[in-house]
């Protein structure tokens, strides 16, 4: 039996997929017991009382968001695995669950790019790696694509006041950005404290900013008004592997250790983010048509129906702002659509593909493999959680 220490904030949903993917793992396997200690106890009684409670419980390993000053060598002295969660920074001297999360915020970067922003914000925690990265990747890229001069930052947050902040100087800077801003928070807290203030000071939700958050905590996500878009990881795969590499530890199959890497999968577009920067209002009743009705076989007659222009006019303007003809648009964004529902359902793949309006599953099978360059079965194979 293998007995785990996860000390975690699990008011968050990185914690529950966590656990989700080393329960996951200890399937078929010896057994596994987790202890769910809260950060809390390691406030109160330091990482010397954490070590006591976990001799005592007789642990084998500790998955823990560890701070700079504690000393985790203890736990490898006392024969206790341990492996930190990113919390501020990364550790040299034991594994992290960790990200490449320059590569989170050059996708983010990449998505808004794609929908014609060119105004950009990043809201964050000061002196947190997995924050500061972040930015760093979203920045970099926009630099890339030549709009360096058109980013604003607030990282004055102090990861310690997760649920309480100073809502003025956030206020006056949302209130300074301009006009059709696309804004990348560090995670799905900091995106929802963004929603809340909007909604404070009359700011609307995606036509004056865009908002888009990390992790895809469905539940935070799906109650911010409006629902909110956000990066979808594989954090479920995060706490398999950390559970394979505990094992493997813990049976010295392998001596020397290796950090576990979080991939980021695809962005999940919600309302926060359904919209293109435009000033042409045709084009924008038409792209909110097309979204907001994914899941039924929509004809690019029916879109033109929806605006007061003529087929060859809507098509020269739409493909002028999007970059693509209305056909196009539409097979994209509901591909990307079912991609998304096959890495979050367990359904079959054939019933997916009804559900999302694709009544021909060959020729829909075909043109996923054009625009993915895979079947939708290898898609969900590479990228869906063990």
């Amino acid at each position: 039996m293998i007995r785990l220490i996860l000390l975690t904030d699990f008011t968050e949903a990185f914690a529950q997929y966590l656990l989700k993917g080393i329960l996951k793992y200890s399937k078929g396997r010896e057994p596994w017991v987790v202890c769910r200690m809260p950060p809390s106890y390691k406030q109160r009684y330091g990482i010397e009382g954490v070590l006591d409670w976990a001799k005592k419980w007789e642990a084998d390993a500790i998955i823990a968001q560890f701070d700079v000053e504690d000393d985790v060598s203890v736990f490898a002295t006392n024969g206790i695995v341990a492996i930190a969660q990113d919390y501020k920074s990364r550790f040299s001297g034991i594994p992290n669950i960790t990200s490449d999360y320059r590569l989170a915020g050059r996708m983010v970067a990449d998505f808004f790019i794609q929908k014609g922003y060119r105004h950009f914000a990043f809201f964050g925690y000061k002196d947190v790696v997995w924050s500061t990265e972040r930015c760093e990747g979203f920045y970099n890229r926009i630099a890339d694509c030549g709009f360096a001069s058109s980013f604003y930052e607030y990282n004055d947050e102090q990861i310690e006041n997760l649920w309480s902040y100073e809502s003025t100087p956030l206020i006056k800077w949302l209130k300074s950005l301009p006009v059709s801003t696309a804004l990348m928070a560090c995670d799905d807290n900091q995106a929802i404290k963004i929603t809340e203030a909007c909604r404070m000071v009359g700011l609307k939700i995606p036509e004056e900013i865009a908002v888009l958050g990390v992790d895809n905590d469905t539940v935070i996500c799906n109650l911010s008004d409006p629902p909110l878009s956000s990066l979808h990881m594989n954090i479920e795969m995060g706490g398999y592997d950390a559970a394979a590499l505990i094992d493997k530890m813990i049976k010295k199959e392998r001596e020397s250790y290796y950090d576990i890497y979080i991939k980021p999968l695809n962005i999940i577009n919600r309302i926060s983010t359904d919209i293109y920067s435009t000033d042409d209002p045709y084009v924008l009743k038409a792209i909110k048509c097309i979204h907001q009705n994914l899941s039924s076989k929509l004809s690019v007659e029916e879109i033109v129906k929806q605006v007061p222009l003529s087929r060859r006019l809507l098509e020269m303007r739409f493909k002028n702002v999007t970059g693509e003809p209305i056909y196009q648009y539409i097979l994209k964004i509901r591909m990307d659509y079912f991609a998304q529902l096959l890495l979050t359902s367990n359904d079959p793949i054939s019933e997916i593909a009804t559900s999302v309006g694709f009544i021909d599953y060959k020729n829909f099978a075909r043109q996923f493999r054009i625009l993915k360059n895979c079947s939708p079965s290898e898609y969900r194979s590479r990228n869906k959680k063990k």
